[in-house]
């Protein structure tokens, strides 16, 4: 099982925004192709504006094959459309859980 950490830093005074456009317009598309999100949060304290998600998959075999569906699903990019210029900074990293983690 490989967990990925999604990390949105969107431009200041559009987190309504950007949160909007993806509940409506990304989050069903990727529901479809990726399932459920293993976890979706916003930041209050310290750097702020940003948005945080986390996608299980089996491995990176799983996440490749899923996401390539989901890249040429035809409703993606309308979704990016209406997105850009939001975002600021964008980071993403695999996380891979040790021996002792609850998460395996």
């Amino acid at each position: 099982m490989i967990l990925e950490e999604r990390d949105y830093r969107i431009k200041a005074g559009y987190l309504g925004d950007f949160l909007e456009k993806y509940e409506t317009l990304g989050l069903p598309v990727q529901r479809e192709h990726l399932g459920d999100p293993h976890a979706f949060f916003t930041s209050e304290i310290g750097e702020l504006n940003h948005v945080v998600s986390m996608w299980r998959y089996a491995d990176l075999t799983d996440r490749s094959a899923k996401r390539s569906l989901m890249l040429s699903d035809p409703r993606w990019p309308g979704y990016l459309a209406s997105i850009k210029g939001l975002i600021d900074v964008q980071n993403i990293r695999i996380l891979t859980p040790v021996s002792f983690s609850p998460l395996k």
